[in-house]
């Protein structure tokens, strides 16, 4: 795999999270009992990221898609809270991740990103509010963030399979 080919994948997979993220922020939030929640499918790329490159490159694809998904739609505001969110869940899946799928399956890793993005975004939320108790949503965002994770780690789940039959992703691996 040359270093080139590797750039590619990862453009592929930042612009395939930027196209999801702007879709998905057109269409309203699913959940009653949590406005403004969303299923989160952009992450499908995140955690087929994590699985299929080096830390380093996934960071650059969760990178990317942060700052052209600001770009392509967003506000200072929206890049604050995407970003704290993106950061602080890109890091518990990578750190999850690194547990081992004997001990944490991809659909644990993907509850995992989903409830630390949540957690990011309060931690935003109150920090631009000056009071903790925005923190209180946090068990009904953990509730959404289950069920956001499973569906979005069974997508992952599926998508990981039919990579793994191309045997493409171990030559990226390696390379990094």
């Amino acid at each position: 795999m040359t270093k080139n080919q590797r750039l590619v994948y990862i453009a592929l997979l930042a612009s395939q999270a930027v196209i999801i993220g702007l879709i998905e922020r057109s269409i309203p939030s699913p959940f009653a009992i949590a406005p403004g929640a969303k299923l989160g499918f952009a992450n499908i790329i995140t955690v087929m990221a994590i699985y299929t490159l080096s830390t380093a490159d996934a960071g650059k694809v969760v990178g990317t898609r942060l700052v052209l998904t600001a770009l392509l739609g967003g506000t200072i505001s929206t890049f604050m809270y995407s970003a704290s969110g993106a950061i602080l869940s890109f890091i518990g899946m990578s750190i999850v991740h690194k547990l081992g799928p004997s001990r944490v399956s991809i659909i644990g890793v993907s509850i995992t990103g989903a409830f630390l993005h949540n957690v990011g975004q309060l931690l935003i939320a109150s920090w631009i509010a000056q009071t903790w108790s925005i923190l209180l949503y946090l068990p009904v965002l953990t509730f959404v963030a289950i069920l956001s994770g499973i569906a979005v780690g069974v997508a992952a789940n599926y998508l990981l399979t039919y990579v793994e039959k191309l045997h493409y992703y171990k030559y990226l691996r390696e390379s990094s």
